[in-house]
């Protein structure tokens, strides 16, 4: 039975999630079908997780296979819902285009296209040479951009218009005339303006991203280097002794550090296997080394322009899900190798400290973790180590994985609000946490910065990058986050 507490919070919790969906509603209610079916479409996303959480705080537990069949179904609804907003968008696309033309048609009896765009008595002075100039405008048409003004724009151009098809069909189409008029000159970008519309901007490819100069590269491998030091150091802290006061017990603490390398090395080979098939080219990575759990992961930074935001956000998740898989694994490993005298023995308190560990112990132990100490196999410390840097990355902030994927989904708009709504819950959660004091400062001074803009900003993911982007802060969330007395109690967790 739930106590008075226990009931109060959970209909605090009921109230919130009941009162922001009414307002989405509301808000939803004026754009008509449209904007009722992409309510409709956010309600299955989370309504999966209210009903787990909502009987797991009811004491009503729901196996792994119930929670994944729940994950599965919602998300295929949550698909085809899609696909219905995306014909139904379309078809009102079309209609909008088709007056805008019939608009422009009129008005071109009047006005001559061919100077359109000339703006022979803007004051500014382009960066851009004038032969440059001309030919760069060459390119657009009336059925692709049709370019209204020309605005200098740092070392290039703005050139303000009218949009005249699919985002990703006239941005290819753009930049290959460009390609074939300029050769590798400039680049062009697809953005949307301030005011929400379709904007391009053509800049020197000189500004693009540069590689690693010999002394970041060697920043790097000093980097590596103190974290093989700290990782055996935690190995050691493990293992009951100090890896820098006996550096000759290396060989102990190793297995562990290799254990940790290994995860740390599926991250990366996971950014770098989808980057390598998008042509993006990534830099070394800076790890960050950490005496506590040997290294919270690398910063890797790109070096080359991004296509789209769908690329962005397959490099982003690419890397934290190699690494949570190989943790999950080594996980689950050690928890089905883990037996009475086994090498470490931990608290029962310690697998309240994720929801996720804590549920996935509670599958494969069972009523051991009622015992004081629980025996474990190593792999499971490796595990979990292993998860708490997959989900510290994919915090929804800067130039972590969670803000690169973020920002990919819905765009910098949004993405700029969740790295200050997580710069602040770090802030006051580092009052009492240094750990979360740490990501704090690490993401203030070298995250909080925004990805640069792809060349084709507009395009959005599709609706199935959606999910996994969603699913994937989602574990986050619940690594992160531990679990309540009260329902480690119903769990049966110490």
């Amino acid at each position: 039975m739930l106590n008075s507490s226990e009931t109060g919070i959970i209909a605090a919790i009921a109230l919130i999630a009941f009162g922001i969906l009414a307002w989405g509603f509301i808000r939803a209610k004026p754009y008509g079908k449209l904007g009722i079916l992409a309510w409709f479409q956010s309600v299955v996303l989370i309504t999966p997780w209210l009903l787990y959480f909502g009987l797991l705080s009811a004491g009503i537990y729901i196996n792994i296979a119930g929670i994944l069949f729940l994950a599965i179904a919602f998300a295929g609804l949550y698909i085809a819902i899609g696909r219905q907003l995306r014909a139904m968008g379309q078809e009102e696309m079309i209609k909008k285009k088709a007056s805008e033309r019939i608009a422009q048609e009129a008005s071109q009896e009047k006005t001559d296209p061919s100077i359109v765009g000339n703006t022979p008595s803007q004051p500014e002075i382009i960066p851009i040479p004038e032969e440059d100039l001309s030919t760069i405008r060459s390119i657009f048409g009336i059925d692709t951009y049709f370019a209204t003004e020309t605005i200098a724009y740092q070392e290039g151009a703005i050139f303000k218009g009218n949009l005249r098809g699919e985002p990703e069909d006239v941005h290819n189409r753009l930049s290959a005339s460009l390609q074939e008029k300029m050769g590798d000159k400039y680049r062009l970008f697809l953005l949307e303006n301030p005011e929400g519309r379709p904007t391009v901007i053509v800049l020197p490819s000189r500004n693009d991203p540069r590689p690693m100069s010999l002394a970041q590269k060697a920043f790097a491998g000093i980097l590596l280097l103190a974290s093989i030091a700290t990782s055996l150091e935690a190995g050691g802290i493990l293992l009951s002794f100090d890896f820098f006061a006996n550096p000759g017990r290396y060989q102990e603490s190793l297995p562990i550090t290799l254990g940790f390398f290994t995860v740390l090395l599926a991250h990366e080979v996971g950014h770098w296997v989808i980057a390598r098939r998008h042509g993006v080219k990534l830099s070394l990575p800076y790890l960050l080394p950490s005496v506590q759990i040997g290294s919270f992961g690398a910063i890797t930074r790109f070096e080359s322009l991004l296509p789209n935001r769908k690329v962005l956000f397959d490099i982003a998740l690419a890397g934290p899900a190699v690494g949570g898989i190989v943790s999950l694994m080594m996980l689950i490993l050690g928890l089905l190798l883990s037996h009475e005298g086994s090498l470490f023995q931990l608290p029962n308190e310690f697998f309240q400290g994720s929801i996720l560990v804590g549920i996935v112990a509670k599958v494969f132990l069972g009523n051991t973790l009622q015992s004081p100490l629980v025996d474990v196999n190593p792999l499971v410390i490796i595990g979990w180590l292993g998860l708490v840097v997959t989900a510290l990355n994919l915090m929804p902030a800067g130039q972590l994985d969670g803000g690169r994927i973020v920002q990919a989904i819905y765009g910098r708009k949004i993405a700029g609000r969740t790295t200050f709504a997580t710069l602040i819950i770090l802030g006051l959660v580092g009052l009492g946490n240094a750990l979360a004091l740490y990501w704090a400062i690490v993401v203030l001074f070298l995250q909080r910065d925004l990805e640069r803009p792809s060349l084709n900003e507009i395009t959005e993911p599709d609706d199935t990058r959606a999910v996994l982007g969603l699913v994937a802060l989602f574990l986050m969330v619940a690594t992160l986050i531990p679990l309540s007395p009260g329902l480690a109690g119903k769990l049966g967790i110490g």
